[in-house]
């Protein structure tokens, strides 16, 4: 049973796409957009909604789903300038396409858990009309890697080909840095490497977690961790680039030890 949209909703997405329209007609900036030059934006808004949802960050994910959301409208609205669509055409195929994915919600089938859910999900997607054949069809190649990695190794699981547990592919990481230590050469350096990133991230596909944002996050600890052991030198009168590296070593672990005493 659907519940009934919140009046207040329906006037707000209604003044949305009126200043949309405005801005289209009247932002000299606007104006000059079109969807290549409009996306590299949606990308960007796309990544700082990631990072607040990341961050637990209720305040800055309301700020930034407004951001996104103008994208789509801003975006819907270039296609209606053309007559190739319309916003209410983007709303009413997307919820067609979340009915016919959902047959456990919407109709007969049965789907207990995730798993299930994902599996009957790429079935259903490979099996509709006017998409790329293959196993790897309309996979885009310009997402980021370590995501371009993970859509591929889901794309090949959703055909059978995958390991059942998480112990295989950890095996994986260990054989391909083995492979890494013995490589002979810049170009199977770069081969071998190459593989034990993508086993990694297989790793991460089995453990159901975002590679992107896991490796972001340890980006940060890691930066925050030099930063305070940078503070930690000039505290004691030291220059961090003067300091050999044996010494910045210990006052990184001085800065990681403190993180404990913090959290504590």
């Amino acid at each position: 049973m659907s519940s009934p949209e919140p009046p207040a909703t329906g006037e707000a997405l209604a003044r949305l796409g009126a200043i949309t329209r405005r801005l289209r007609a009247e932002c000299p900036w606007d104006r000059e957009q079109n969807e290549r030059t409009i996306v590299p934006h949606t990308v960007e808004e796309a990544y700082e909604l990631a990072d607040a949802a990341q961050r637990g960050d209720d305040r800055k994910l309301l700020d930034e789903l407004g951001d996104v959301l103008f994208q789509v409208y801003f975006l819907s609205l270039l296609l209606e300038e053309r007559g190739a669509g319309s916003l209410e055409e983007v709303a009413e195929h997307c919820s067609e396409k979340l009915i016919r994915r959902h047959p456990h919600v919407f109709g007969e089938a049965s789907a207990s858990t995730a798993a299930e859910v994902l599996r009957n999900w790429d079935q259903i997607k490979a099996s509709e009309t006017g998409r790329e054949p293959g196993v790897f069809g309309e996979v885009p190649e310009n997402l980021p890697s370590l995501l371009y990695a993970r859509k591929v190794q889901r794309r090949a699981a959703s055909s059978g080909f995958d390991f059942p547990g998480v112990e295989g592919p950890l095996q994986a990481v260990r054989d391909e840095l083995t492979e890494l230590e013995e490589a002979a050469g810049e170009p199977e350096r770069f081969d071998e490497l190459g593989d034990v990133l993508f086993a990694v991230v297989n790793v991460a596909r089995k453990l159901k977690v975002d590679p992107e944002l896991a490796l972001r996050a340890s980006a940060d600890r890691f930066r925050d961790r030099v930063s305070a052991g940078v503070d930690l030198a000039a505290s004691d009168g030291r220059l961090w680039n003067d300091l050999p590296p044996d010494e910045q070593l210990l006052y990184y672990a001085r800065a990681r030890l403190s993180e404990g005493e913090t959290g504590a």
